[in-house]
């Protein structure tokens, strides 16, 4: 099951089923079903309270991921910056539903075990990424 929830922000435009299945189809490329994954919408400001008191980390960031899967199902809570999401997206120059897309699927990916702290993690996570939105349409 895939639950889409606001932390004290308007929820973004989503075809969740449509999302969902997407997440499904993805997961499945990389052997694993869905078990409870959930998307938690926010602000940059709530974003940067989690980072801090769970990571430890005193930053801005677009996406946290924590991870609870077992070795085939993918369990986890994603948190997810809607105002780094929409500043992202003017700064690459994509529209904000395009880099919505991206974030939702790069924290799946995290799920899979896919990392992203050198740069060689980093290219990999974005061809993956690239590849999952390619199924979008």
């Amino acid at each position: 099951m895939i639950n889409f929830t606001t932390d004290s922000i308007a929820m973004p435009a989503l075809d969740e089923r449509k999302v969902t299945r997407w997440i499904k189809s993805v997961a499945a490329d990389y052997g694993f079903s869905v078990g409870q994954i959930n998307y938690i919408f926010c602000s940059d400001e709530r974003e940067l309270a989690v980072n801090r008191e769970f990571l430890g980390h005193d930053y801005y960031t677009d996406v946290i991921t924590f991870d609870y899967s077992t070795p085939s199902v993918l369990n986890g809570d994603i948190f997810i910056s809607l105002d780094t999401v929409r500043s992202n997206a003017e700064m690459v120059g994509c529209t904000f539903d395009a880099e919505l897309l991206r974030i939702l699927i790069h924290g799946v990916l995290h799920l899979t075990g896919q990392g992203d702290k050198t740069p060689e993690t980093k290219a990999q996570m974005t061809e993956k990424e690239e590849k999952a939105l390619a199924k979008w349409g």
